[in-house]
């Protein structure tokens, strides 16, 4: 095990919560030496004392051991990223341009959208995501919450949650869409 990254780790919940090392230890029992030690990686806690950490900072044990990171993993190369087709398929086209897709706090798709077609017969809404599209090639319309907006190369849309919203293009060539989805701050 890597304890460098426990200790990073520990710390950096700690800080997050605005814990000094004398809060941290009153309130999880353990002395401020060892915290100081944990955090600096000078130290081997047993189980035990890990629970008492997991629980003085409100985590889940196993969060403490999810720092390892396979940087080879935050690579996400063109020709083996996943595309992801809508039902009619003939007219959408999303490829995840995440890396790390499952483990990310964010998601990055890059849309293509045929010409004359809509991103859905109706609408979306994300009710726990923030959404922001960047125009990057062509012109679409963005309908949100039944008014439509025309957008061209280099326009950005911000789509809060629960704002109903679609993609048309109304023109005789594709344009392509990059999304930012980020969990909702609210």
């Amino acid at each position: 095990m890597n304890y460098t990254c426990l200790g990073q780790t520990v710390l950096n919940y700690r800080k997050k919560k605005g814990l000094t090392i004398r809060e941290f230890a009153d309130s999880s029992g353990i002395s401020t030496s060892l915290i100081s030690q944990i955090e600096r990686s000078q130290a081997n806690p047993s189980i035990s004392v890990l629970e008492l950490i997991a629980k003085a900072l409100n985590v889940p044990l196993y969060t403490l051991f999810i720092n390892e990171i396979d940087t080879t993993s935050l690579i996400s190369r063109k020709k083996d990223r996943t595309n992801v087709y809508r039902k009619n398929n003939d007219h959408i086209v999303y490829d995840v341009l995440t890396p790390d897709f499952m483990k990310a706090h964010i998601e990055l798709l890059m849309m293509d959208l045929n010409a004359h077609a809509s991103t859905t017969e109706s609408y979306y809404t994300h009710t726990d995501k923030e959404e922001i599209a960047v125009v990057m090639k062509g012109e679409t319309y963005i309908e949100l919450c039944g008014l439509e907006y025309f957008l061209t190369e280099g326009d950005v849309v911000r789509i809060p949650p629960n704002v109903k919203h679609r993609f048309i293009n109304k023109s005789v060539s594709p344009n392509n869409i990059l999304f930012v989805l980020t969990p909702s701050l609210y």
